[in-house]
């Protein structure tokens, strides 16, 4: 297969920073779409897959599933994009598109195994996929999502990873009108899943720690913020909830959280991946028929239904723009929770 050398960042070893090299594209297929990156957002994946965090990178990596660009080529067999069309592409590049999951728009549950954006295996160069720290990306366009032209393209990249892994659970569990949602943590997710369930109708809680979120919640639009070590305010939403949705991305309590849920309610962990310390205790949720689980990101026609939410709503990350030649400077400071929301990347610094 022919292929491009394109410039990219990435690392070759856990302990390495990134650094600029190239990389191979491929030449468009039939159903390819070539697209001109132009901004890419930074999540907490892009530094733990760097640094083998989860101990299954293969290196070379290149991260990046958070990506805003332009199409500037499309193979003969392309019917739904076209040269100088807005488009993205978020965590997922192909699936097996047969199993139940796949034929249901589930594609982040397939079980012949999705293919991630980097990190993934690459069927047409049997190579690793590698993603959005790069001038140009080669996808193919089922899984290309076009993108309003209101909105601001460094703030939507975000919205491709941090936005539907909490749009997903907010839309699986019903949230509208009426529904009473609670934020667990004010983060890169955190801070979407309250602009959407607001967005959605909710009446919307923030719990923190930290007194020193509220006005920024509020300003997101929670309806009020309780502090998770005040017993009495705890005390307060006791039995209240329909969902929690909660984006800590490390190990905590959830005992606490149960017991604020309504009759029928379902807190949702889409942060954290690994076992829970301390370990649940169940009287709450059989006397409640109370219910923890998880979720991951959204398939394709879900991610769709978001952007096209996002544009009638106005609705994009809060963000920071950088360079690409800053990224591992970024990366320590996400260590740090330096960062209001998110880190995005304007990728015509690496082109410079």
């Amino acid at each position: 297969m022919k292929t491009k050398s394109v410039k990219a960042y990435g690392t070759d070893s856990a302990e390495a920073d990134l650094k600029q090299f190239n990389i191979d594209r491929r030449e468009v297929t039939s159903k390819d779409v070539e697209i001109d990156i132009l901004f890419c957002g930074v999540c907490h994946s892009d530094l733990h897959f760097a640094r083998n965090d989860w101990g299954m990178t293969q290196y070379p990596v290149v991260p990046g599933h958070e990506i805003v660009g332009r199409v500037i080529n499309t193979g003969e067999g392309v019917s739904k994009y076209k040269k100088g069309d807005l488009v993205a592409v978020g965590c997922l590049v192909d699936s097996c598109r047969t199993c139940n999951n796949c034929k249901a728009d589930l594609e982040q549950y397939c079980s012949g195994g999705w293919v991630g954006t980097y990190g993934g295996y690459d069927k047409h160069l049997d190579t690793n996929t590698h993603g959005g720290y790069s001038e140009t990306i080669v996808v193919d366009e089922d899984f290309v999502l076009s993108v309003p032209e209101n909105l601001d393209l460094a703030g939507i990249a975000p919205v491709l990873c941090a936005g539907i892994t909490t749009w997903s659970p907010l839309r699986h569990w019903n949230v509208g009108k009426n529904s009473k949602v609670a934020v667990v943590g004010l983060g890169g997710l955190g801070h979407m899943a309250i602009k959407l369930a607001h967005a959605l109708g909710a009446q919307v809680t923030l719990f923190s720690r930290s007194t020193n979120k509220i006005e920024d919640a509020k300003a997101l639009g929670a309806d009020q913020v309780i502090i998770s070590t005040d017993e009495t305010q705890m005390e307060s939403v006791m039995n209240n909830f329909d969902v929690i949705i909660d984006t800590v991305p490390y190990a905590h309590d959830l005992n606490p959280y149960v017991g604020t849920l309504a009759t029928n309610g379902t807190l949702v962990v889409v942060g954290y991946l690994g076992p829970l310390d301390p370990m649940l205790v169940t009287v709450p949720m059989i006397m409640g028929r109370k219910a923890i689980a998880g979720s991951l990101i959204g398939g394709i026609a879900e991610t769709q239904e978001l952007l096209d939410f996002c544009g009638k709503h106005q609705i994009i990350s809060d963000v920071e723009v950088i360079k690409m030649q800053d990224i591992n400077k970024a990366y320590e400071r996400m260590l740090k929770s330096d960062v209001k929301y998110r880190f995005v990347i304007d990728m015509k610094s690496l082109k410079e």
